[in-house]
């Protein structure tokens, strides 16, 4: 009898939530690897898609191996395709332990990759681009752990201002007034793997347009498990969309165990029916594919995306 041939690799998901697209893989205990090409960015490297050399940023949640076990790869190929040197961002309290790793390959190589390594600590913030910033916090799991908020800043006139002409305006700033207030709008929010608890309704998660969590138990009997290994379960999800503001919320970091199916058939059994059209699992790869398709046709007719 001859022998099968390997099984496939796993497709890259792919969501098309406009304006953002939020592609990669994310199978727990395997590998996370999520990116957002329009920000440059990917969350976790546990491994390296091809697609995601292109991002030169990368946030890690944490230093488990399924969400870092890519990361000098990622270094060296960026290194050596000459796309630059890779920029990480990690919490403060695992930055020497990414260190010593990314240094430890340096060795084994005999060759230096170089990389830029950019510590967080709560609550601080590292820039991407003008006027878009990265903003790291803790979360609650079984080794140091950080969520991100990406925030746009954006200046807004004064409301006692709205009704000025335009040459009164440039007069009040000539004279050093203060015309304008600052706004931070939360665009996309990354859990990493955690538990529930006050983080996931801080007000830059909870407004974001777009939330990226993990859902890793679904079974109700399977609470238990989610609260030893400080995951999510499927009923956490449900009471925290009765809160959150997101048009859109995407699940990831399902086991190979769990039937994804099964999984949105337990997931829909808690939640409000207004709120189950807000969620999408990244490695859906069928209703994805569906949903996108959908997008193209309604894009090629003229009509607006929802």
């Amino acid at each position: 009898m001859l022998p099968k041939p390997p099984p496939r690799e796993t497709s890259l998901g792919f969501l098309y939530l406009p304006p953002y697209r939020v592609q990669g893989i994310s199978i727990a205990g395997e590998a996370t690897c999520i990116q957002i090409p329009e920000l440059d960015l990917c969350f976790d490297m546990g491994s390296c898609p091809r697609a995601a050399l292109a991002s030169n940023f990368v946030a890690l949640s944490h230093g488990h191996m399924d969400h870092v076990g890519g990361l000098a790869y990622y270094c060296s190929q960026r290194r050596f395709q000459g796309m630059g040197d890779a920029t990480i961002v990690c919490d403060a309290r695992i930055e020497s332990d990414v260190r010593t790793m990314l240094d430890g390959y340096n060795a084994l190589e005999r060759q230096v990759t170089p990389y830029n390594l950019v510590p967080l600590q709560e609550d601080e913030s590292f820039k991407l681009k003008n006027n878009i910033s990265l903003k790291g916090f803790h979360t609650e799991h079984t080794a140091p752990s950080m969520g991100f908020s990406i925030i746009e800043h954006r200046t807004k006139l004064k409301t006692e201002y709205t009704d000025f002409p335009q040459e009164k305006l440039r007069e009040l700033k000539d004279r050093g007034e203060e015309i304008t207030r600052n706004l931070e709008v939360p665009l996309v929010s990354y859990l990493g793997d955690t538990a529930a608890g006050p983080h996931l309704v801080r007000d830059d998660v909870r407004k974001s347009k777009i939330i990226i969590s993990e859902c890793t138990f679904f079974e109700p009997g399977h609470r238990g498990r989610a609260n030893i290994g400080k995951h999510l379960h499927a009923a956490d999800i449900a009471e925290w969309l009765r809160v959150a503001e997101c048009e859109a919320m995407v699940l990831v970091h399902v086991s190979r165990r769990t039937h994804l199916g099964e999984a949105r058939a337990q997931l829909l059994q808690t939640l409000r029916e207004e709120d189950a059209c807000r969620v999408h699992f990244l490695m859906d790869h069928r209703n994805n594919k569906l949903r996108y398709e959908q997008q193209l046709a309604e894009a090629t007719a003229g009509q607006p995306t929802p």
